[in-house]
């Protein structure tokens, strides 16, 4: 095995990742805005994190036969799963009910993870066909999600503190904005 060639792999892979994760750190950014416990904030970087470990698996796995038709089906399912997240976080700020439609916990946990991590499962697609190491790949791929949904939410929860009550609406923009970006590529 050569180092460099092992070194080189990494590198790039990590870059990947880091793209990868900054999906993570922007929903992360909108979604910290819906007062987080900081619980809750650990639980759900864990959960992406570990979304992001399956989801490229799972690509991998599934082959070059679904390659090009996955891809842009992924898209579209995470935009959507992101427009639906933002208008109920905008409804919920402008109500003075705490009760939401899809919640970061629970099954709305749950549709949040797959909304964030859809695009490493086609990502996960193309690196099958490279050969890269699963292991490695998928590693990477966890820890940077992890590290930047926690930092999105982080940093969600700082502008929570400061905006107040218009917070949320700001948060839920955030996740509309890319959920369109996803649907309308421009």
């Amino acid at each position: 095995m050569n180092v460099d060639v092992l070194i080189g792999e990494i590198l790039t892979l990590s870059i990947m990742a880091f793209a990868l994760g900054m999906d993570a750190f922007s929903v992360g950014l909108g979604m910290g805005m819906a007062r987080l416990r900081r619980s809750q904030i650990f639980h759900i970087g864990v959960i992406i994190g570990l979304f992001h470990l399956i989801m490229p698996l799972g690509g991998m796995m599934a082959g070059q036969f679904l390659s090009g038709a996955l891809g842009a089906l992924a898209g579209y399912i995470g935009g959507a799963l992101l427009l639906v997240l933002g208008i109920q976080m905008i409804a919920a700020s402008f109500s003075s009910k705490e009760e939401r439609i899809v919640s970061p916990s629970g099954f709305g946990l749950f549709i949040f993870a797959v909304g964030v991590s859809l695009d490493s499962f086609s990502v996960g697609l193309s690196l099958g066909l490279y050969g890269t190491r699963p292991i490695l790949t998928i590693c990477l791929f966890g820890l940077f999600s992890m590290v930047l949904t926690w930092a999105g939410l982080l940093l969600g929860k700082q502008v929570q503190a400061w905006l107040g009550a218009y917070s949320e609406a700001l948060g839920g923009a955030i996740l509309l904005s890319f959920g369109l970006k996803l649907l309308l590529p421009i």
